[in-house]
């Protein structure tokens, strides 16, 4: 078992975990409120804030007796009976809350920092990268969890057969979705650089978060960072065709696995894996995911699982029940003539790759693909040129935007001429109102056979497509 240590005593460690009374300013995100409700369910005395907090979270606060009684921001609530703060991205710097823990001195953590303080005497297995992040942990928990294995996690999505998002326990692993954003108000550091993870991921490097990492080589700037935090004696398992991760791989001084796109085929709508696996039985697996992308996942997620000691028959033999995380390529409906999938492809790679893997799993089929430009990158004009040719392999593209939202995020108007230029697609439509999107949509689905694809990680200005 690899070992690290923060604290100046083993004693100092033990005192930090018997910590029990925790208060999470921005209680509501994600994350943050499935960490509170892991920690209620560890008995730890939870309490939290937040100016607005919105389902599911809040319903799951509720259930559990931790949703604040009261919105909004109570110096009040910070006392010098609590252990400590872990302070959410939702807050701002000047919080009020946040500014009586300082003077009361108490100790306050980012959600990163937390997960890392927990984990000091766990094998830490962490995936980057800008893409394939979720789906790629989220195999190697179901693979674990199929084969009976004890760990932790940190996950980015809600996955069939866990309750929460995160669990902490005495489990000796620890698997963690590594983010490259921001880690707190206070703490302009990545997520993943604070993990100094035993085994490492990167999936692949595209620039993303232009309102945090304004260049790409800024960006790119956190994965050499990321990389000098990996285990001396550690593992790097990265994408080789990435040039530039094949470059970040030459300069560390940490073991490094390269890989590639398994060998699979498609028959039917159906993806095979052609195993060219280390196992007497080598018959092609059928596989619930799909797309080049995804078997790249998969084969990260195999070599996580070599480290960790399991077999190549037993990752095959788990593997095959996988049936995705949320959003991701997630199934809306199927029938004979179409399929309806939800995606949350945002970034321009993503994008791409995913238009891609439904096209190859339905080559005789016309695809319509539907994209929200939802995130502080996406509607950046000084961003959109990234775009260009993502969606080349949809036969009719949308692309769909908030007016209310650029102005929210205070980003100058964008033309629907500025976006047909910036995706060069021949077949491009432009939508800003949602309910003149959804009858485009229906008219355009009725024609079958043709499949559909939603992309976003917004809500589609509250569309409802029946």
């Amino acid at each position: 078992m690899f070992g690290h240590k923060i604290f100046g005593s083993v004693s100092d460690y033990y005192q930090y975990c018997n910590m029990k009374k925790i208060h999470f300013i921005a209680i509501g995100g994600a994350l943050m409120h499935n960490l509170a409700l892991a920690m209620h369910q560890q008995g730890y005395h939870i309490t939290g804030s937040d100016d607005e907090i919105y389902d599911p979270s809040r319903s799951r606060l509720a259930a559990a007796g931790l949703l604040p009684q009261q919105m909004g921001w109570s110096p009040e609530r910070i006392t010098n009976e609590l252990d400590a703060i872990i302070l959410g991205m939702h807050a701002r710097p000047d919080n009020p809350e946040l500014a009586k823990a300082k003077a009361l001195g108490l100790p306050i953590y980012s959600y990163p920092e937390y997960l890392y303080a927990q984990s000091q005497q766990k094998t830490r297995v962490v995936v980057g990268g800008s893409h394939g992040k979720t789906t790629t942990t989220a195999m190697i928990m179901h693979i674990l969890h199929y084969h009976k294995v004890d760990f932790d996690y940190a996950v980015g999505a809600q996955l069939e057969g866990f309750d929460l998002m995160v669990r902490l326990s005495d489990a000796p692993i620890i698997v963690i979705e590594g983010d490259e954003y921001l880690s707190s108000p206070i703490d302009r550091r990545s997520k993943f650089l604070h993990y100094q993870p035993h085994i490492a991921i990167l999936t692949g490097v595209a620039w993303d978060h232009i309102n945090v990492f304004p260049t790409l080589e800024n960006y790119q700037s956190q994965f050499d960072a990321f990389v000098e935090t990996i285990d001396p004696k550690g593992t790097l398992i990265y994408y080789k065709k990435d040039a530039y991760l094949q470059a970040l791989a030459a300069k560390t001084n940490c073991q490094t696995i390269g890989y590639t796109t398994p060998a699979a085929t498609i028959e039917s709508h159906q993806t095979y894996l052609q195993q060219d696996y280390n196992i007497t039985n080598k018959v092609p697996v059928a596989l619930q995911i799909f797309g080049n992308h995804n078997l790249q996942n998969l084969q990260a997620a195999r070599l996580v699982c070599r480290e960790l000691g399991l077999s190549d028959g037993e990752i095959v033999e788990a593997i095959a029940s996988f049936g995705g995380a949320a959003k991701r390529l997630e199934t809306l409906s199927s029938t004979a003539e179409q399929v309806i999938f939800k995606d949350f492809a945002h970034a321009p790679s993503k994008v791409k790759a995913t238009i891609q893997a439904v096209q190859a799993q339905f080559p005789e089929r016309k695809l319509i693909a539907a994209l929200e430009l939802h995130t502080f990158s996406s509607l950046n004009k000084e961003f959109l040129s990234q775009y260009q040719s993502a969606m080349d392999a949809a036969d009719t593209a949308i692309v769909y935007y908030s007016e209310h939202t650029l102005a929210i995020k205070k980003l100058p108007a964008i033309s629907a001429a500025e976006i047909q230029a910036a995706f060069g697609h021949k077949n491009l439509l432009v939508y800003t109102n949602p309910e003149k999107l959804a009858t485009k949509l229906k008219e355009l689905k009725a024609q079958k056979p043709v499949n559909v694809l939603l992309m976003s990680s917004g809500n589609w200005g509250g569309m409802v497509l029946d």
